[in-house]
């Protein structure tokens, strides 16, 4: 929308002028929700915590494999569909990307790429590395596209939600992280300034409006686990390519995520109101995230009882998990009979 688009009314001396609508949301592409892929990324999240137990408390390897293991296959089924629903419907991708609302999940499908190639570059290092770095280009194309439409007024004040730290702040740790595993230590330096830039100026963009504008719609406020995914990747990053004793900005960053975990604590209340979604997989990488951090740090610290410590938060994340899963398959069954029911011939 340009400046001669908007139409002004005569005002009085001291009168308020009403702000300008907020920009209309794009129309629904027909393609599968993007928060859909939550559920592999927020279970690779999970498999990268059993990973860094395996590593620094000696647990065994076929929690992470089989994490990781599910989460390829929900990947890849869920891309396949994307792809090719994307493929019959002209600009359907463009539609999904400017999507005010949904947009910023469009981060999800690299974003899980990134994890399952860090992880499998293990077990195939010359392969694995060509595929995350591969990823990581596909995150950076899919962050500056939104960014730019961001900056161009493709969004309103309104529509904008904690969502929007996860291609641009928390994409960018998570590339950092990426960059790390296969070896490449001055590009995962460069990834996190990158995030580090994007943290201040979309964080400060994101915290006014939630601040000064209208409280956020009930499916919306799940994002505000956001606040968490940042300065977890965020200290995930920075320990993962500084490894050794833990400097000013690690225990700069493990403070910034202390107190947005008791943000989250102090949100619970909230979030307890709203009703169970496929949504409520937002909040899966966060925790995970969040629980893989405590167990690296406490193996770097040299608290007594951190073995201790370690196992009960990554045990805790693990059940929060697995209870969303649970009640996902719980749910897709009870909504599938209810179908049924619904198509059903009527009797005579």
């Amino acid at each position: 929308m340009s400046v001669t688009d908007i139409k002004t009314e005569p005002t009085t001396l001291g009168a308020r002028v009403p702000p300008p609508a907020p920009s209309p949301i794009a129309a629904p592409s027909g393609m599968l929700p993007l928060s859909l892929f939550g559920m592999p990324l927020g279970l690779a999240g999970l498999g990268a915590g059993w990973s860094a137990a395996r590593a620094t408390l000696g647990a065994p390897p076929w929690p992470e494999e089989v994490l990781y293991g599910v989460a390829s296959a929900i990947w890849l089924i869920l891309t396949t569909i994307y792809l090719l629903r994307g493929l019959r419907r002209k600009g359907a991708f463009r539609a999904d990307l400017r999507n005010p609302v949904t947009g910023p999940f469009a981060s999800f499908i690299p974003l899980v790429g990134i994890l399952l190639s860090a992880h499998y570059s293990e077990y195939v290092p010359a392969l694995g590395t060509w595929v995350c770095i591969a990823f990581i280009a596909a995150l950076a194309i899919v962050a500056t596209q939104l960014f730019a439409h961001w900056l161009t007024g493709g969004v309103s004040m309104e529509s904008i939600h904690p969502g929007y730290f996860l291609p641009v702040v928390a994409g960018s740790f998570v590339a950092s992280i990426g960059f790390s595993s296969v070896h490449a230590h001055d590009a995962a330096l460069a990834a996190f300034g990158i995030g580090a830039f994007f943290w201040l100026v979309v964080g400060t963009v994101v915290t006014v409006r939630l601040m000064t504008a209208s409280e956020l719609p009930p499916t919306a406020r799940i994002g505000l686990s956001a606040y968490l995914a940042a300065p977890a990747t965020a200290s995930i990053a920075w320990i993962v390519s500084h490894p050794g004793p833990m400097g000013a900005l690690q225990l700069g960053l493990t403070g910034v995520l202390v107190i947005m975990l008791l943000m989250q604590l102090l949100l619970i209340g909230e979030y307890r109101k709203l009703a169970f979604s496929p949504l409520f997989w937002v909040f899966a990488f966060p925790v995970a995230t969040t629980a893989n951090y405590a167990v690296r740090w406490f193996a770097a610290s040299n608290l007594p009882g951190r073995e201790i410590y370690s196992w009960t938060i990554l045990g805790l994340a693990t059940a929060f998990i697995l209870t969303i899963a649970a009640r996902s398959v719980t749910a897709a069954i009870t909504g599938r009979s209810k179908k049924r029911q619904n198509q059903a011939p009527a009797p005579l």
